[in-house]
């Protein structure tokens, strides 16, 4: 089954398509805004060690096809996922990013060799530094 697939297909995409929320940003804000971010530069650059590095062993990841809990089932999902956008042709849309204390939350599309994703957000709940809950959510058509 499929959850949700790459997130970002380089830092490049971040810093070009971040969106600040209106009126000034908070400590919070800012802190959730640098751990999403580094996230999704971890993600985009298919680098396993830094994208683990944002979670712990009691995050959780919450998707369609249920709950993925600890830094092992996370692994594997993300394995998953940096093997599918690894392909070539892939491509990534960042919509929005946006934050508020210590929620994060985007919303983006792309394409793979295998899927089309229409439609896909997260909300990253950021506790101590890490990102302790994610939800997913996406519409994707897959291609075969």
């Amino acid at each position: 089954m499929k959850t949700i697939k790459r997130i970002l297909a380089s830092a490049a995409i971040v810093a070009a398509f971040a969106i600040t929320p209106l009126g000034s940003a908070s400590a919070g804000d800012a802190e959730t805004k640098a751990i999403v971010e580094h996230h999704l530069a971890s993600f985009g650059a298919g680098d396993m060690k830094e994208t683990l590095a944002d979670y712990t062993e009691a995050s959780v990841i919450v998707t369609q096809g249920g709950e993925l809990r600890g830094l092992e089932a996370i692994q594997g999902l993300f394995a998953g996922l940096f093997a599918e956008f690894a392909k070539p042709g892939a491509s990534f849309d960042l919509k929005l990013l946006s934050t508020a204390n210590n929620v994060g939350y985007i919303v983006w599309s792309a394409e793979t060799a295998d899927n089309v994703y229409e439609l896909g957000t997260d909300t990253y709940v950021i506790e101590d530094g890490k990102i302790a809950v994610q939800t997913l959510a996406i519409q994707a058509i897959p291609k075969k």
